[in-house]
C-alpha cells in the first residue's frame, strides 16, 4: 500500500483518482464466493468471471463492489439523453451523442495507475446494448423501434472499489480509489481496505440452485413472421444483396428464483471464458460467452487492437477420438470455412478503420477451440491503433460483433431493422 507521503505526491502531480491496494491469498475461494462476501449481491455490483472448466481459461476474474455513480443513456424520437446518477439522484443531464459525452466524462479523471495491475483495475463497467449502434452509424440513427426490455441503451457503473482475482496464482487484489480533493481521502480509504479484508474471513451461503416451476415461453416474433423474415433474407443473399444476415428473436419466460441461482446453474452447465453477472438494481444480467468483441491493450509497441472471430460450430464428442473426428469434419466443411473467412475479412476491415497502415495481421487462422459442450473455429486478427485514437474510437469501429449482424455489417443491420419487430436491447 502506498504511504501518505506517496499519496500526497501523486495528488500534487494532478492525479484525482489514486488507488490504494492490498493483497491476500484466495486460492481456497471461488470468484462467486468472494462476490458474495465482498459485494453481498447488492445492487450496482458485478462479477466478471473466467470459470475453471472450459479448456480456455482467462487469468483474471473481477468483482465490482456497489457503485455510487452510474451513467445511463437512451435514444428516442426527441434525441438521445445521457444522465449521471449518484446515490440515486440525477446530478447531470446531457442531450446529444452519448458516446461523445462518455469520452468527455472519462477525460475528467486522471488516474495514477500502478505497474503490475491487470488490464482492468477500475473505471466504467457495464453494457452497450445493441441499439447503441444508432449513436455510431448515421444510416441507423433515425430508426426508433419499440422497446422490448425497457432498459437503457447504455448503462455503465463507475467502479471505484473492486477485487481482482488472479486465477493463475490464487492471489486477490483489493483496490479502493481515493479522490484527493475530498477531505481525509487517504485516511478514509485505508480503513475501507481493511474492512474489505475483514469480510474475507466470514462464511457465506449462496442461494440454492433448484428446479423452479415451469412457465410458458413468450415470443415477440410469431413463428410465421420469423420464417417469412428468414425467407426474405435468403432471397436477398441469393440475389447478391448481402453475404449473411443474423435474424434474431427474443424468447421470454417467467423466472421466480434468485438471479444468482440462475448464474450458478449457468456456470455449472456452461463454464465459459467470459461469464458475467450484473446487478443493475431494477434488473440483473446473466450470461456466458466464449468470445470477446474487441480488446484494446497498451503495449511497448503501441496500442494493440485484437478481434477473435468465432464461427463454425460442432457439438463435443463422447471421447477424445470422437472429438478429433468432429474437428476434422468441422475444418473441412465448405460452408463453415466460408462463413469463418467472411468474419476474418470483416474483422480486418473493422480494425483497418482505426489501425496504422500495414499493421493489420491475421496471427491465427482456423484454430479449433473446445468448450464444455461445443467446439468452434477461431482466428485472431490484430492491428496497432493510430495515434490520437481512443477506446471510444475502437468501440465505434468494431461494434457490434459481426457474428450478431452479418456482412456487409451496416447493410445487414439495416435489414435487421426492417425485419425484427422490436429493439434488441442488451
Amino acid at each position: 500500500m502506498i504511504t501518505e507521503l506517496e499519496f500526497k505526491s501523486l495528488a500534487a502531480q494532478g492525479f484525482n483518482r489514486i488507488p490504494l491496494l492490498s493483497e491476500a491469498f484466495a486460492d481456497l475461494e471461488t470468484p462467486l464466493s468472494l462476490y458474495l462476501k465482498l459485494a453481498g449481491g447488492a445492487k450496482h455490483s458485478f462479477l466478471l468471471e473466467s470459470v475453471v472448466g472450459g479448456e480456455r481459461f482467462g487469468r483474471y476474474s473481477f468483482i465490482g463492489l456497489p457503485a455510487r455513480t452510474l451513467l445511463r443513456a437512451s435514444g428516442g424520437v426527441a434525441g438521445p439523453v445521457t444522465e449521471i446518477v449518484t446515490d440515486g439522484e440525477v446530478v447531470e443531464r446531457h442531450e446529444g451523442n452519448p458516446l461523445d459525452f462518455i469520452e468527455a466524462y472519462q477525460a475528467r479523471f486522471k488516474v495514477a495507475l500502478r505497474p503490475g495491475l491487470p488490464r482492468f483495475c477500475g473505471g466504467l463497467a457495464g453494457y452497450f446494448g445493441y441499439d447503441a449502434v444508432r449513436f455510431m452509424e448515421p444510416k441507423l440513427a433515425k430508426t426508433h423501434k419499440p422497446g422490448g426490455l425497457d432498459t437503457p441503451d447504455i448503462l455503465l457503473l463507475q467502479t471505484e472499489e473492486l477485487a481482482v482475482i488472479d486465477n493463475l496464482s490464487g492471489r486477490l487484489y483489493l483496490i479502493v480509489y481515493a479522490n484527493p480533493a475530498e477531505s481525509e481521502a487517504y485516511f478514509k480509504a485505508k480503513p475501507r481496505l481493511a474492512d474489505l479484508g475483514d469480510k474475507l474471513r466470514f462464511s457465506v451461503t449462496a442461494p440454492p440452485v433448484k428446479r423452479g416451476p415451469s412457465h410458458p415461453v413468450e415470443r415477440e416474433f410469431t413463428q410465421d413472421a420469423y420464417l417469412a423474415a428468414v425467407h426474405q433474407s435468403k432471397e436477398l443473399i441469393a440475389a447478391g444483396d448481402m453475404m449473411q444476415v443474423q435474424i434474431g428473436q427474443r424468447l421470454k419466460k417467467r423466472y421466480t428464483e434468485s438471479p444468482l441461482s440462475l448464474y450458478r446453474a449457468l456456470r455449472s452447465l456452461n463454464p465459459s471464458p467470459y461469464m458475467y453477472f450484473y446487478d443493475m438494481g431494477d434488473f440483473q444480467i446473466v450470461g456466458a460467452s466464449p468470445e470477446i468483441l474487441v480488446r484494446h491493450e497498451r503495449t511497448a509497441d503501441g496500442d494493440k487492437i485484437t478481434i477473435r472471430p468465432l464461427a463454425g460450430t460442432r457439438p463435443r464428442g463422447t471421447s477424445p477420438e470422437h472429438d478429433l473426428g468432429t474437428e476434422a469434419d468441422l475444418l473441412s466443411d465448405p460452408k463453415e470455412r466460408a462463413e469463418h473467412l467472411m468474419l476474418i475479412d470483416l474483422a480486418r476491415n473493422d480494425i483497418g478503420r482505426i489501425a496504422k497502415t500495414g499493421t493489420v495481421k491475421v496471427t491465427e487462422a482456423f484454430v479449433v477451440e473446445r468448450y464444455s459442450h461445443v467446439m468452434h473455429i477461431v482466428s485472431n486478427v490484430e492491428g496497432t491503433l493510430k495515434d490520437g485514437m481512443t477506446a471510444i474510437d475502437v468501440l465505434k469501429a468494431t461494434f457490434p460483433a459481426g457474428t450478431l449482424t452479418g456482412a456487409p455489417k451496416v447493410h445487414a443491420m439495416e435489414l435487421i431493422d426492417q425485419l425484427e419487430p422490436t429493439k434488441r436491447g442488451i
